[in-house]
């Protein structure tokens, strides 16, 4: 059998390290807009999750952030009272509240969106399109387990 030298601990934990460093360095690129607006990483991944999934549930939310009711309160209700978000019944159960962004929230999302995306053009930039197909592919199992 082949010794696969990238399943080496090692090796691994060399992975882990840069998937958390790119964590770091592609949220801190937009530290100067969420600070204007005295919102923080919590709020950040928030909107991401909002943006990318218009009219999500409460519930969903939590699930896919793997956090609490609780962790969620707070955060949520900044977004709602500086007008980023709303929320409204859910279409398909009216006990359930959805989230959208408003108007404010989609132009807060692109100056975001603008800060983040230099650093991931310039690493695309430089990379062949099957490079990126793989880092996409791999991404997407290590997101699904």
């Amino acid at each position: 059998m082949k010794d696969l030298l990238y399943l080496r601990e090692k090796s691994l934990k060399e992975i882990i390290e840069l998937i958390f460093q790119t964590y770091i360095d592609s949220y801190s690129d937009p530290h100067e807009v969420l600070k204007k607006n005295s919102f923080g990483r919590a709020h950040h991944r928030l909107l991401c999750i909002i943006e990318g999934n218009p009219n999500i549930s409460i519930a969903d939310i939590l699930r896919k952030l793997k956090i609490t009711k609780q962790s969620l309160s707070r955060v949520l209700q900044d977004l709602i009272k500086k007008n980023i978000i709303s929320q409204k019944k859910g279409t398909k159960d009216g006990r359930q509240r959805e989230l959208v962004l408003t108007e404010k929230g989609i132009k807060l999302c692109d100056e975001i969106f603008n800060k983040q995306k230099k650093r991931i053009i310039n690493a695309l930039k430089n990379s062949s399109s099957d490079e990126v197909s793989n880092f996409k592919s791999i991404m997407k199992k290590i997101i699904h387990g």
